[in-house]
């Protein structure tokens, strides 16, 4: 995600492992627009939609792979 405080207009973001866990609204959106922040689960299936904006997060390389 890039460093410039955007809007939250984005209706889909892609996020890696460095982002998480994963909360929307990210760092890289502007607070004065933004809801409350949420946790939002995306480990297991690689997708995540926000519940407040409608944002749709999708993990970059897809869900975490199980160990043994």
């Amino acid at each position: 995600m890039s460093e410039a405080k955007t809007r939250n207009e984005a209706r889909h973001v892609e996020v890696t492992a460095v982002d998480l866990p994963l909360h929307c609204p990210t760092p890289s959106m502007q607070l004065w627009n933004a809801h409350p922040r949420v946790f939002l689960p995306i480990e297991k299936t690689g997708e995540a939609l926000c519940p407040y904006c409608g944002t749709l997060y999708t993990l970059k390389g897809g869900p975490a792979r199980a160990g043994h």
